[in-house]
């Protein structure tokens, strides 16, 4: 059975000149001509061109992918083991692709405009961006998020090295008071609190007494956020918890 250019040229997307031009440079010489002259392809001029265009998609020039298919010494069956490797390394490179452009979008999401390097190197493996789509499925429509996607945008890896620092430091002053016996309902467990709440008005969103408190109650509720404070040290995700209900009830939240 033969086949017209135009079916070919619909079956392999590709257009017509494209097929006259390899029958032009005796790349793909269609097997038989009409009674009035015009192409006819066979099913083993199909077979060729897909292992042209499979070649072309990889990026070979023509005068290459014309020597892989006139090769006398060549094996149909190397043919295949060849375009599988080089499609198994593609597939590969576009995977890694994929993943960049993956990390690129959810760090654009998050405001977080660093490298994958950077974000570790800020971080750890506490990188907030893993946590994204949780994030915005539950604050994705709140001024908080909102406000807080804003504020960071143009966060460089030194805005982000500082505010991880600074929060770091009101972490470890909260701890010290824990471990030294002060009470969470101290002045300085509260003054702290207060620290912290303003901290994260400053770096992220506004954050008024009574968001604040909810914040303490989610650290307390959520085994990732207790897990990390515990971390810091035993205890202080209910006393963090416990300085910001009394603070935020000494200001009347």
């Amino acid at each position: 059975m033969s086949h017209s250019v135009g079916q070919v040229a619909g079956f392999a997307g590709v257009t017509v000149r494209t097929l006259h031009h390899y029958d032009d440079i005796g790349l793909l010489a269609p097997s038989e001509r009409s009674h009035a002259g015009h192409r006819r392809y066979s099913d083993a001029d199909l077979d060729r061109l897909q292992q042209i265009l499979f070649y072309r998609e990889l990026g070979f020039p023509l005068d290459e992918v014309a020597a892989l298919l006139d090769d006398p010494e060549a094996d149909p069956r190397a043919h295949l083991r060849r375009q599988h490797d080089l499609l198994t390394a593609r597939i590969e490179r576009l995977r890694k692709m994929a993943a960049a452009v993956e990390h690129a979008m959810e760090a654009r999401t998050m405001g977080i405009s660093l490298t994958p390097e950077e974000r570790f190197e800020v971080f750890g493996d506490s990188d907030p961006v893993q946590y994204e789509d949780e994030v915005r499925e539950r604050w994705g429509d709140t001024d908080a998020y909102r406000q807080s996607r804003e504020r960071t945008a143009s966060y460089t890896k030194d805005d982000w090295k500082r505010v991880t620092e600074e929060l770091d430091a009101l972490h470890l002053r909260m701890a010290d008071l824990m471990s030294a016996g002060a009470a969470a309902d101290s002045g300085e467990a509260m003054d702290t609190a207060e620290e912290h709440r303003l901290f994260i008005t400053r770096a992220y969103y506004d954050c008024g007494h009574e968001m604040h408190t909810c914040l303490g109650e989610m650290y307390v509720a959520d085994p990732r956020f207790t897990r990390m404070y515990e971390d810091i040290r035993p205890g202080l995700a209910a006393y963090l918890r416990d300085a910001i209900v009394a603070n935020a009830a000494r200001h009347g939240g």
